[in-house]
């Protein structure tokens, strides 16, 4: 479905219901980014339900309406104003050459666009495919990183099966989305070098974001606490007093950590906030420098 498609006149009333006006946010309703988008609504606190064949989801405790459409789309509908905001993939954003403003990185869905060539094939890096036939499917982007760095090649748009052809002798190399690289290894393909890095982006109309600056910054608020809680753990532990400057050494958190008298004299209970990729290395050091009862917690939104 188009944005001309949509019945705009009938989201407007909605916008307006109430004597409020209801944002609007567009997005995925089908792809790898449906399921982290809604776990991080739903995450952020908003209520809402999501049906088979709905367009418009009302959030029940939030001025706002989810717009469910295709991946591909959100920019579209972002753009011509229907949806106040958007989540789409930055290699989408970047394919579409839109100058759509990006309010958030989301931390989820990435993958790169990268170059590969037949496992023996003599090219090593990108520059060595100048001359060269290009399959993909995101033939903008492609054709824009290629002739920004004066490196000649013929880009051959494919929509689906990029992996295939160089075994079908459609192209020489292939530009496509990577994760894993499993697939290319599957396909007998050799990754030589990245175009650009990707991830779920929050986009914005620029008129709506002067417009409805408030409201924009209270979704983006949610949305980033939930972001922020993800990367962090919230860690609480007992230790004597006198180890006190020895623990604070190794809990690189937010700030200060929490410092609370126990019961029992000497003793001290030691709260603080650090990086989820730091934990599983910090526990051990924590335990050595005289911790105990340590405590590792999720943290489900966190305001910095």
């Amino acid at each position: 479905m188009r944005a001309a498609e949509v019945d705009a006149t009938a989201l407007r009333e909605s916008r307006a219901a109430g004597g409020l006006r209801r944002m609007t946010l567009a997005v995925p309703n089908k792809g790898r980014l449906v399921e982290p988008t809604l776990t991080l609504l739903h995450d952020a606190g908003l209520v809402f339900e999501e049906r088979d064949r709905s367009l418009v989801s009302h959030v029940e405790n939030v001025p706002l309406d989810i717009l469910f459409v295709r991946t591909n789309d959100v920019i579209e509908f972002v753009g011509d104003g229907v949806a106040d905001l958007g989540i789409t993939g930055g290699d989408l954003l970047a394919e579409a050459d839109a100058t759509l403003p990006i309010v958030r990185s989301l931390g989820y869905g990435r993958c790169r666009l990268a170059a590969a060539v037949p496992r023996d094939a003599p090219q090593r890096e990108i520059a060595d495919l100048a001359g060269l036939r290009i399959a993909t499917a995101h033939p903008g982007a492609t054709r824009r990183w290629f002739e920004g760095r004066g490196i000649p090649v013929v880009v051959i748009p494919l929509s689906g099966a990029v992996e295939v052809a160089p075994r079908l002798g459609l192209a020489d190399a292939i530009v496509d989305l990577v994760s894993t690289g499993v697939t290319l290894g599957t396909n007998g393909l050799r990754p030589i070098g990245d175009l650009l890095a990707s991830e779920a982006v929050l986009v914005g109309n620029p008129a709506r974001l002067v417009a409805e600056a408030d409201a924009v910054d209270r979704l983006d608020t949610m949305l980033g606490a939930v972001l922020a809680g993800r990367r962090r753990k919230y860690v609480m532990m007992n230790a004597p007093l006198e180890r006190l400057a020895d623990l604070e050494a190794l809990l690189p958190g937010l700030e200060s950590p929490s410092v609370i008298p126990l019961a029992h004299a000497g003793m001290i209970a030691i709260h603080a906030v650090v990086g989820s990729d730091d934990v599983w290395d910090l526990l051990p050091r924590l335990k050595a420098a005289g911790a105990s009862g340590i405590l590792v917690l999720p943290i489900e939104k966190l305001i910095a």
